[in-house]
C-alpha cells in the first residue's frame, strides 16, 4: 500500500495541487465575531482579505480538532496502513498537538507518523512535496519520514510585510518585536527561526524588499524547489516568480495565496518566499 501524505492548509499547497499530488489538507478555522469559517474551504483568500481590510476588528483563528484529524486517519486507513503527517510549527500553532492526539484515537488501525515542520506556508509546503515525490518514487513510510525530518532544515522562508501591526495583535510577533518601534516607512523582511517569527533586516520600499527576496536563493548552491505566495497583491507576487524562474529555468518554482490563516497575522501587502536547499549527495 502506499503512503498516504497529510498536511494543514498552513502549508499553503493549493487545493489543484493537493488534488493532483494526493495530498490530504487537514482545514485550520479563522472567526469573524460569529462567523467562522474552515481555512480555504468556507472563505476564499480573495474574500478573506477583503473583510480583513474592511471589517474593524482582527479576525482570531484555531487549530483542526484532534477530531478533525481523527475522522482523515480513519479514512485513508481503509486505503492505506502508512500515514505521514506533515504540519506547521508548533511555536506558531496547536496544530500538531491536534493531530497527536488524533493518533491516539486511531492507534492500531494503521502506522501514523507526525513531523513538525518548524516552518509554516509554502516552506512547510515544499517539505510535503518532497515527502510525496519521495512516495511516488517507491520510498515506503521510514524513508518518506527520514526525507522530511531531513528536509526541515534544508527549508527557509523569507516574508516581506507591509504592516507588523497584524503580527503584533495576533500574538505571533515572536523574536520579531524589536521591529516594532521602527518608523512607519521602514517595511520589514521577516524569517522563521527555531520554528518562530525571527527579525531578518529592514527595507524602505516595497521595490527593495522584492530585490531582497530575489537575493535570497543566491545564498544556496542547489535548491531543490521554490514557493512564491502573496497576500493582496498578486501582481508583485507574479512578477516574483516570473523574474525567478529566469534565473533559475530548472527550478520548480510553486505559486499560491497565503492562507487566510496566515494572512491574519501577515496583513495585506505581504509576500514571502521558501527555498528548498536540494539535499546534499
Amino acid at each position: 500500500m502506499t503512503v498516504k501524505i497529510v498536511t494543514d492548509t498552513l502549508s499553503d499547497i493549493t487545493g489543484e495541487l493537493a488534488m493532483k499530488l494526493g495530498i490530504t489538507e487537514v482545514p485550520l478555522y479563522v472567526r469573524f465575531g460569529e462567523d467562522v469559517y474552515r481555512d480555504r474551504i468556507d472563505i476564499t483568500s480573495e474574500d478573506f482579505y477583503r473583510r480583513l481590510i474592511n471589517e474593524p476588528k482582527l479576525p482570531s483563528t484555531t487549530q483542526p480538532t484532534p477530531n478533525d484529524f481523527a475522522e482523515v486517519f480513519k479514512k485513508l486507513a481503509k486505503d492505506t496502513d502508512e500515514i505521514l503527517v506533515i504540519v506547521v510549527s508548533s511555536k506558531l500553532s496547536g496544530t500538531y498537538q491536534s493531530a497527536t492526539q488524533a493518533k491516539d484515537y486511531v492507534q492500531g488501525k494503521c502506522r501514523i507518523e507526525i513531523v513538525d515542520s518548524a516552518t509554516v506556508a509554502l516552506a512547510e509546503g515544499l517539505i510535503v512535496i518532497a515527502a510525496v515525490n519521495a512516495v511516488k518514487a517507491g520510498a515506503n513510510l521510514d524513508k518518506a519520514l527520514d526525507l522530511a525530518r531531513k528536509a526541515v532544515s534544508r527549508c527557509h522562508i523569507v516574508a516581506y510585510f507591509d504592516t507588523l501591526k497584524y503580527l503584533a495583535k495576533g500574538g505571533r510577533i515572536g523574536k520579531a518585536k524589536e521591529f516594532l518601534g521602527s518608523m512607519l516607512s521602514v517595511k520589514q523582511l521577516l524569517t522563521v527561526k527555531d520554528g518562530e517569527m525571527a527579525p531578518l533586516t529592514r527595507v524602505h520600499s516595497l521595490r527593495s524588499g522584492l530585490e531582497f527576496l530575489m537575493s535570497v536563493p543566491t545564498r544556496y548552491p542547489n535548491i531543490e524547489g521554490l514557493g512564491v505566495e502573496h497576500t493582496t497583491n498578486p501582481q508583485e507576487g507574479d512578477t516574483l516568480a516570473e523574474n525567478l524562474a529566469k534565473v533559475y529555468p530548472k527550478v520548480p518554482i510553486y505559486r499560491s495565496i497565503i492562507s487566510p490563516v496566515v494572512g491574519t497575522y501577515s496583513g495585506p501587502g505581504a509576500l514571502a518566499l521558501s527555498v528548498l536547499e536540494a539535499e546534499k549527495k
